[in-house]
């Protein structure tokens, strides 16, 4: 790699100035667009309930288990007897030797294919080593999803060439760690206005620009970094990936970042200054940085929930032994109703939760269908109801849920740590893409169908003439499909009689709810886009609680197939039927409340006070604050050049 060139200046790219419309624009064109592949969640939203693309629940190889068994049984040995997850907690910090002896056993290679010297773990494996992991401490979990589900190997297995696969997979299956480096201090969801850049000077690119939120960039080898490439002669340009040594001259950890929870999580600041990258280091063609970021994430998103599954096991082990000890008015507190109807949220949502990952995991492995709904709802509902558990559990502790696990210790109480657990799983509702944006990106998966026939339609920049060949499509789109919305077979009573089993409760009559109410969230969509037009993608509330309903409805039948599943291998299965059952009977009252939600809402009237907050209005509710807030910008400043600040990267080797 050749030396820096202080005298080739890129910082005089200018910072995009992007309009609503072109961010839009932008996303746009990074999203799959196509569907060659069936997608039960796609169906699921436009009213078709196809049962038929999950059930029976698809099984995987056997020699796929044995060997994922082989490897979960070695990581757990080494996370009881290796992990002391308070230390890290004290410490903020994961100790040298955990992360030395996690690459020893191939952690950091599980999913790299096996002729890189990975281990090869189909994605369901994987996911439950990073439940396992997660479960021991949190920001290790963390560091190896980091690594392997939007790190390099990700992106290289999925668009890399032959030489960069050759050159990076095993060195990232053994011995280096990954960081993705997308978000800037002033760019979080909306990439279009992505200010590092990316100049072509010969055999180089030289990168310039600031990155924040770098999960592992403090102890990463090498790093996924997104730059804006200046479009010129010869050069599409857009944003486009590289893979970047760590190690190049020109790039400084700014600082360590420190949060809430997650406490030894390795996230950073980091300038490039006049970096040199090889062209041979960049992943696809110029411009298709944001759609290997995407695509990327449809099956890294599995994750973040698989961690939010083993997070809700052990809450549900801590609740039971808890309330079965603890003694109020004459008898465990787990007897009083109060709380009994807590653990059964905990547990009803860990199977269920279980349930939606393990399908969307098992899909993901077999390929046949496109997944990037499942994907982006096991995340959406992952995270909201993982974060609901833990608060649930702090609740069930008490006082004793908002002590610290060290200072129970100090008094002689079994040291759990139920708050830290609570402040860990707080980020997942941010992590790789925030819950509000999970619900704009998920609602606009749902409806592209519409899109497609009639989005010429509300597109002000069509001609007529193109409007009224989009309004013939839709005509022809919508009788057709409308009709379908009207009956089908959650109606009839015997459907699905194979989830009514003898002996065990009534599964069936669930189904038949999804059946019927996947036709009612089509309608009420329709009903909505006939409404509002273009203005349809301005009621964010409104998609928020249709995207909510689908993904109840994805629980809902996730967890019947499974029931089903574990009832066919004798494993647990009436336990499970009774599981599946009061799940899908706290959903339906969920689903019902977000239905009345959908026209009955204060969307309008918070609309006005959001107005009059900012316009002024209310300063005189703020009279009297004391803001113990800090001095400084809002938003640090990110310009371009060199570090003025001490490089606190920290490799470990």
């Amino acid at each position: 790699m050749s030396a820096p060139s202080d005298s080739f200046d890129t910082a005089q790219v200018p910072e995009p100035k992007v309009s609503e419309r072109e961010a839009r624009q932008v996303a746009e064109a990074a999203r799959e667009q196509g569907w060659r592949k069936p997608s039960f969640a796609k169906e699921l939203f436009l009213g078709r309930f196809r049962l038929d693309l999950i059930h029976p629940h698809p099984a995987p190889p056997a020699e796929d288990v044995r060997r994922g068994e082989a490897f979960l049984a070695t990581l757990r040995e080494f996370c009881e007897t290796r992990i002391d997850g308070a230390q890290i907690e004290r410490e903020a910090r994961i100790p040298d030797e955990v992360v030395d002896g996690l690459k020893e056993l191939g952690a950091f290679g599980m999913k790299i294919d096996r002729k890189y010297g990975g281990l090869g773990l189909t994605q369901v494996y994987y996911n439950k080593a990073l439940a396992l992991v997660g479960m021991a401490n949190a920001s290790i979990g963390a560091l190896l999803s980091a690594h392997q589900s939007i790190g390099v190997p990700q992106p290289l297995k999925m668009f890399g060439t032959q030489e960069q696969k050759d050159a990076f997979l095993p060195r990232l299956a053994r011995t280096d760690i990954s960081a993705f480096l997308l978000t800037e201090p002033d760019v979080g969801s909306d990439p279009a206005r992505l200010a590092t850049t990316a100049v072509r000077d010969g055999d180089d690119y030289v990168l310039d620009g600031v990155k924040l939120w770098t999960t592992n960039g403090v102890v990463a080898d090498l790093l996924v970094v997104m730059a804006r490439v200046p479009k010129s002669e010869g050069h599409k340009g857009g944003i486009t990936a590289f893979v970047v040594e760590a190690d190049s001259p020109g790039i400084t950890v700014e600082n360590r970042n420190a949060f809430m929870g997650l406490r030894g999580l390795e996230n950073g600041v980091t300038r490039f200054h006049q970096v040199r990258v090889p062209a041979a280091n960049r992943i696809g063609p110029e411009g298709a940085g944001l759609k290997i970021a995407l695509t990327t994430l449809n099956t890294g998103r599995l994750s973040l929930p698989a961690m939010c599954v083993g997070a809700g096991k052990w809450c549900l082990k801590i609740a039971r032994e808890w309330t079965a000890a603890r003694e109020q008015w004459g008898k465990p507190v787990a007897h009083h109703e109060a709380v009994g109807e807590k653990i059964s949220f905990i547990a009803a949502t860990t199977f269920a939760l279980e349930a939606v990952v393990d399908l969307a995991s098992q899909m993901a492995d077999e390929d046949r269908n496109d997944i990037r709904i499942e994907a982006a709802l096991a995340k959406l509902y992952g995270s909201e109801m993982g974060w609901l558990m833990a608060d649930e559990l702090v609740q069930i502790r008490g006082g004793r849920g908002f002590e610290t696990a060290d200072s129970l210790a100090a008094r002689g109480e079994r040291a759990v740590p139920a708050e830290q657990v609570l402040r860990d799983m707080r980020i997942n509702r941010i992590f790789e893409g925030s819950t509000e944006i999970m619900h704009l990106l998920i609602a606009r998966e749902a409806v592209d169908a519409h899109l497609a026939v009639a989005g010429d339609i509300i597109d002000p920049d069509k001609t007529l003439s193109d409007k009224a060949k989009a309004g013939a499509q839709a005509g022809a789109f919508y009788a057709r499909w409308l009709p379908k919305l009207v009956a089908g077979v959650g109606q009839l009573p015997n459907s699905y009689a194979e989830f009514h089993p003898k002996g065990h409760l009534d599964l069936s009559a669930h189904l038949r709810y999804v059946e019927r109410t996947s036709r009612k969230l089509a309608r009420s969509t329709f009903y909505a886009m006939s409404r509002w037009q273009g203005r349809m993608e301005t009621k964010q509330g409104f998609l928020g609680r249709i995207v909510d309903i689908g993904a109840e409805l994805f629980a809902m039948s996730a967890a019947c197939v499974r029931a089903e599943m574990l009832r066919t291998q004798g494993e647990h299965g009436r336990e499970a039927y009774q599981l599946a059952d009061v799940f899908c009977r706290q959903s339906r009252i969920r689903v019902e409340e977000l239905f009345t939600r959908l026209w009955s809402n204060t969307d309008d009237v918070d609309r006005k006070v959001v107005n009059g907050v900012l316009a002024g209005t209310y300063t005189w509710l703020e009279e009297g604050v004391i803001d113990p807030s800090g001095d400084g910008p809002w938003i640090a400043d990110a310009t371009p050049g060199p570090s003025e600040q001490d490089n606190v990267r920290r490799p470990i080797r």
